[in-house]
Order: structure tokens, then sequence, then C-alpha cells
């Protein structure tokens, strides 16, 4: 049996190698058509890979995908995240969990991973091709014709998709070809740019937790904070900027965002707060009374936001310039005109309908003998880990090849 793997990610890796685990004599040839194999897996997590997420119920687990939870819940049944630190504990890569539930290889390096993945592909016979993409694939009477963009065509029994995301539909046209239904694609996990904002000034400053909300939505996201030198980031606003895809897009990425820097506290709490705290702050500067422990550079932006000069001692702020100061610590406002999205790490919400694919084989319900598997299905998880547990569930169960 000849099978091609289309994409040498993550999920393509995982795929081929699950082809020959369950299928020893098979010939699998995985095609690649950049020079670069496993490019998310070299950069991700800061160059150390967050493989997966310490999250060991598979409900709990699949509702951490904005696109695709419903499908996963049956997937991971199959294959979780139990069965991802497992494959690569046999293999000699031990995990740590951070406070944060992610997931990294104990050398903090992401080349542990790679090394692993490309090592088990040369024991295992894989023939991988790099510089060679995929122009088009047809269903013949046996098996399927696969169109080489170096020129030619290769003849194989089964083929697995996973081509990985792309910005523009054009990017799945092949598979439209095919008789697949494409979700048009639109960017997940990204910063929100805020060009007129001078928030922007305090780049590097983290705010742990703040809750954000995108005004005139249901969205919401609790986290970490970062602002950066385009505007705001940290997983707070990742993981905002992944349930709200498709509704950002539709807004042009235009619109404003309300946030708290304390985490979700009410301006009731806040100003009870600063009550119980009020004969130890009195005779302080304001500056000096940032009972919340907030970032230093960030109370004195809030400050200065609220008219409130730092050298005044506390006892002697007016109230009005107090409620400012609390209407600022839980209901701040910021215009976002863009987003910034890092061109190596993009990740699409949309690809090849959900319903066109049986969770419990990856097999097209469309093209028999035709399979995907990761991020070229309209799947996405939020950050932590999520989306290449994705891709080693979806890429595992493809390479059974089961009917």
């Amino acid at each position: 049996m000849r099978v091609a793997v289309v994409g040498g990610g993550a999920a393509g890796f995982f795929a081929a190698l699950s082809v020959k685990a369950h299928h020893p004599t098979a010939e699998v040839t995985l095609f690649e058509k950049s020079t670069k194999l496993l490019s998310k897996v070299r950069i991700s997590g800061g160059g150390r890979c967050n493989v997966t997420h310490a999250c060991f119920n598979d409900r709990k687990l699949a509702a951490h995908y904005p696109r695709g939870e419903r499908f996963l819940r049956k997937s991971f049944g199959l294959f979780s995240t139990r069965g991802t630190v497992l494959w690569f504990t046999d293999r000699g890569v031990e995990l740590k969990t951070e406070p944060d539930g992610r997931m990294f290889p104990t050398t903090d390096d992401s080349r542990t991973v790679i090394d692993c993945l490309m090592h088990a592909a040369g024991m295992s016979h894989v023939r991988v091709l790099i510089g060679t993409g995929v122009s088009s694939c047809t269903r013949e009477t046996k098996g399927f014709g696969v169109e080489l963009s170096t020129g030619g065509i290769e003849h194989f029994d089964r083929v697995i998709i996973t081509s990985g995301g792309h910005p523009k539909t054009e990017g799945y046209a092949w598979l439209k070809n095919l008789g697949h239904t494409i979700i048009p694609p639109v960017p997940s996990l990204f910063t929100f740019n805020m060009p007129d904002e001078p928030v922007r000034e305090l780049m590097g400053v983290v705010a742990d937790p703040a809750r954000v909300r995108i005004i005139g939505t249901d969205l919401e996201s609790n986290g970490p904070l970062l602002i950066t030198h385009w505007g705001m980031s940290g997983p707070a606003v990742l993981r905002l900027s992944a349930w709200g895809a498709r509704i950002v897009h539709d807004l042009g990425y235009r619109f404003t965002v309300q946030v708290n820097w304390l985490g979700g506290l009410s301006e009731d709490a806040v100003r009870s707060r600063f009550t119980e705290e009020e004969e130890g702050m009195r005779r302080k500067q304001v500056e000096n009374a940032n009972v919340f422990a907030l970032p230093k550079r960030l109370w004195s932006f809030l400050l200065l936001k609220a008219g409130i000069s730092p050298g005044v001692v506390w006892g002697n702020l007016p109230k009005k310039d107090r409620n400012r100061l609390i209407d600022l610590l839980t209901n701040d406002r910021y215009a976002v005109h863009g987003k910034t999205t890092f061109k190596e790490e993009f990740v699409t919400a949309g690809g090849i309908a959900l319903d066109e694919v049986d969770p419990l084989t990856m097999l097209s319900v469309r093209v028999p003998g035709l399979y995907f598997a990761g991020e070229v299905l309209d799947i996405d998880g939020i950050t932590g880990g999520f989306n290449f547990q994705a891709a080693w569930t979806t890429g595992f169960i493809a390479g059974q090849l089961r009917s």
C-alpha cells in the first residue's frame, strides 16, 4: 500500500508515523512544499515547543477549541493528551507541566521534539521530500494521482492531507476541486493594534490578571495581558481573538475593548478596598498608594490618564478624582484599529468543513481513501498547547487508515 502525506508539520509527521505503526509494510511519502520541516514546532513557545496542555478530561479539553469542540470530543476518545505524553515519553522526550498547564520538553528546547519526530521518521523509513509541493490530487479508478509542483504525477492508494491553514480561500482550491466545502479562513490568535493609544508606551508591561471585553459583544477573556509596541497581546487578548475571530473580522478589526486591570473586580469592591486601606494610605503620595500592586509603570500611567498628580497625598485626593481612578481600574477603554499576526505562527479559523470528515477516522465522507488532519480542518484552539494537541490527535487517527 502506497500512502501520501501532504504537509510536513506536526500533523503530517504524526500521521506518517501512525501509518507506519499501524501498517508497517506501507510505503509512506511525506511531501513538504517548503524547505523547512516542522517550522511551527520549532518556533512554538518561544522556541521551547508547547507540546500539549495538561488537561486529561476529554470534554474539558475539547472546550478549549472555538472551532471543532464537538468534533474533537469524539476524536479525543481515541487519542488525547495522555496518549501524547506517553508517545513522547516512550521515545525519550520527557515533558514538564508549568503552572498554567502548558507542557514543554524538560530541555526547554523545541529541537528535542523535532529531533524525536525526525528520528522516528527515519527509523520507520518514511520517505520525506522537501521543496516538493502538491499541485493537485485526482481520484483514479484505484487510488489517487498526485501532481507534484516539481513536475510529474505519483500514484498512491491513500492520501492524508495535512497541509495546514491558509490565509486565503484560494489556498484550498485544490481541495475544493476534490468536492469538499471550504469554510472561508480568517485569522485567529493575534495582537490588538492600537495605533492611536498612548498605552503602547508601556510596551513590556504585564497585568495579571486582567479582564478584556469587546464592547458591543458578549466576548470577554481573563488572564495575563501584555502591552506591546503595537497595542495589547498576551493570553487574555489572544484567547479573545480566537473566540471572536469571525466577529472581529466582520467588524473590520475596528472596535473598542474594555479593560479591567484588576481581573474583574467591581467598582464597589475596589472602593471598599481603598476604604479598608485608608488609614495606612492617607499620608502617602498617590504614586505610592498602589494597594493592588499593579506594575509601577501602569499605575503611573493610569494616574496620569485620570488627571491625578502622582505627588498628591492620598488623604487630600478629591472624591471625583478617586472615582475617576476607580473607573479606569475597572472600566478602562481603548480603540482597536487592526491586528498583528506573526506569519510563522499564523493560525486560521476555517478550512475543510467538519461535517464532511468522520471524527473517528478523519476519512472524507465524500472521497473514499482521502483523510485529513491538522489545521487544514476547520479546527483551531486557544493558546496553551491546544493546537498541537489537535494536530497529534487528528494525525494519529488519520494514520490508522480506517474506513
